[in-house]
């Protein structure tokens, strides 16, 4: 009996669940996690879908995760390396023009003084607003927001606590954070550059995985969000995982286990156990109990307060709150094994722009047609395109002579009007590969192999409702306090000993594990779980 008895059962072996696991290993719990996959990960996972190509499925960049992380848990002992991308950016324009970022800033400023001298002498400053901003945001990443609405005098100085980090910013910063937080990507980028090429191509991290188009208000906090990391201490950064983004998770994974964690694959759980208000444990599918006091839940909110947990089991209010957590996902991933690389008109042969995000969204306005067809049920004629290829940093992901490339196709809403996924998809692919060849004549010969994801695939493989890469809209209204509903944003849920520790928390999506780190912290300071003091680590000082 004590071998299905843990202290701590995480459900979903996600990268922010295995955060929260080899934190809590690491404070003297005995914890078990279990993927109802063959393998960890969730959507950050390497998977060899074709003979000799180790593919990222679905997460496919690495600049989110947090340094104390990597730092505590000793990730790149344990197989993690990035290799920062360089150029950042090509965009490819009808006219056949061509623009680049850069890691080096002077080659980036000759870059944008093509389109725009004015927006050259500009961008510095804007890249230091930026900054300033993201650092008070990221100061909020690894701390659990205070409670909403504030009902006691703990309460009230936590936000007390909370406002005092914005002392030090200047009356600009604070009304550029007020902005930031409500404007739309375009309306907060018309106020910097004229530029109509260098705005769409920042802009482009303003509606990544977003319901909402350029002119959404909201869309700028998306654009900050993915400001927020870096790779080789170069802010908003983002890098390449040596060994796909599979090497995250298992290198968390491994931390995890060299401090006694557990982790199943193939344990997929049926439902989480609760009598008398309180987690008992979890129910695995074919009748296997696990028993433990605490249950964290890696697994998005619908997925865990909706099918995982009994209508009894929880207030109807909240679970109504739940039923409207917004979670439908307009995005969809192609997979492509090729035989060579691209050769676009706008910079033929082989060349930098394979090393880079390659980006076909020529102006606003195209993204924000885009946003019109798929607000009304409609995959987007000309979608958002945005191409990698990892293999031009880490060949051996593909056999000799050949390449990845992902492509991240915005906007392919999840419910369709009038269509069926599973009728459409492959056609879809078809006209995605004929929109590249407008700018790259020899792009079909190149296509040896394709895999292609809806959102629907999305939400069937990896278990993410209605394929929403983050577990729910990052819209302020579903943001800090209010993740993933009003008063419940703190990780600890309704139900006694269950926790949420996934993007479905605060501070959201993406390959960050700041909701696991958060959650782990949460479950510790509760003191409902008992450690061996012998073997405990401490790591939990304030945020550094």
């Amino acid at each position: 009996m004590n071998g299905n008895r843990f202290d701590v059962v995480i459900v979903g072996g996600g990268h922010n669940g295995l955060v929260t696991a080899a934190y809590l290993a690491r404070a003297g719990r005995k914890v078990l996690v279990l993927e109802r996959r063959e393998l960890v990960g969730g959507c950050s996972v390497t998977e060899e879908i074709w003979p000799g190509f180790r593919v990222s499925t679905a997460a496919y960049l690495s600049s989110l995760l947090q340094d104390r992380i990597v730092r505590e848990l000793e990730l790149e002992r344990f197989g993690y390396l990035v290799d920062p991308k360089d150029p950042a950016f090509f965009s490819v324009f009808p006219d056949g023009r061509h623009f680049f970022m850069w890691q080096d800033d002077r080659k980036t400023l000759d870059e944008i003084a093509k389109f725009s001298k004015r927006d050259a002498e500009t961008y510095p400053v804007f890249e230091q607003h930026l900054e300033k901003l993201a650092q008070v945001v990221e100061g909020l990443l690894l701390t659990s927001p205070p409670d909403f609405p504030p009902g006691s005098v703990v309460d009230f100085i936590d936000y007390i606590k909370l406002a005092a980090r914005f002392r030090k910013l200047s009356r600009s910063e604070i009304v550029g954070l007020v902005k930031i937080f409500t404007q739309s990507a375009a309306d907060f980028l018309d106020e910097w550059f004229e530029s109509p090429e260098v705005k769409v191509t920042l802009a482009t991290d303003g509606v990544i995985g977003a319901n909402g188009g350029p002119r959404s208000p909201g869309t700028a906090y998306i654009l900050l969000h993915h400001c927020m990391g870096g790779v080789g201490g170069k802010r908003g950064l983002w890098g390449f995982v040596r060994g796909g983004m599979g090497a995250i998770s298992e290198s968390i994974a491994r931390s995890a286990q060299s401090k006694g964690a557990e982790v199943r694959v193939n344990a997929p759980v049926e439902r989480i156990l609760v009598s008398g208000g309180r987690v008992q444990g979890v129910v695995l599918e074919g009748g296997e109990e696990i028993h433990a006091p605490i249950v964290a839940s890696n697994v998005d909110p619908h997925v865990t307060f909706l099918k995982l947990l009994g209508d009894g089991d929880l207030d109807p209010e909240f679970r109504e709150s739940i039923r409207r957590f917004r979670i439908e996902g307009t995005s969809l991933k192609i997979n492509l094994a090729l035989s060579g690389v691209p050769d676009f008109k706008a910079m033929p042969g082989a060349g930098p722009q394979h090393r880079a995000t390659m980006h076909i969204c020529p102006s606003i306005e195209y993204i924000e047609r885009a946003w019109d067809d798929a607000k009304y049920g409609r995959p987007s004629e000309r979608p958002m395109l945005e191409m990698t290829m990892p293999t031009m940093y880490d060949p051996s992901l593909a056999p000799p002579g050949h390449h990845i490339m992902g492509i991240f196709i915005q906007y392919a809403p999840y419910t369709l009007n009038g269509l069926k996924w599973d009728d459409i998809r492959e056609p879809y692919a078809d006209h995605i590969l004929d929109l590249i060849e407008e700018y790259a004549p020899n792009f079909r010969s190149l296509v040896v192999a394709r895999q292609v994801l809806s959102p629907l695939d999305l939400e069937r493989r990896f278990g993410i409702t209605g394929g929403n890469i983050f577990h729910g809209e990052m819209s302020l209204d579903q943001m800090f306090v209010m993740r993933p509903v009003a008063g419940w944003a703190r990780y600890r849920m309704p139900v006694g000993g269950l926790y949420l520790c996934g993007s479905g928390a605060h501070p959201g999506g993406g390959v960050m594990g700041a909701p696991g780190y958060n959650a782990a912290r949460a479950i510790l300071k509760s003191g409902m779980v008992p450690a061996d003091e012998r073997r405990a680590t401490s790591v939990w000082s304030s945020p550094k």
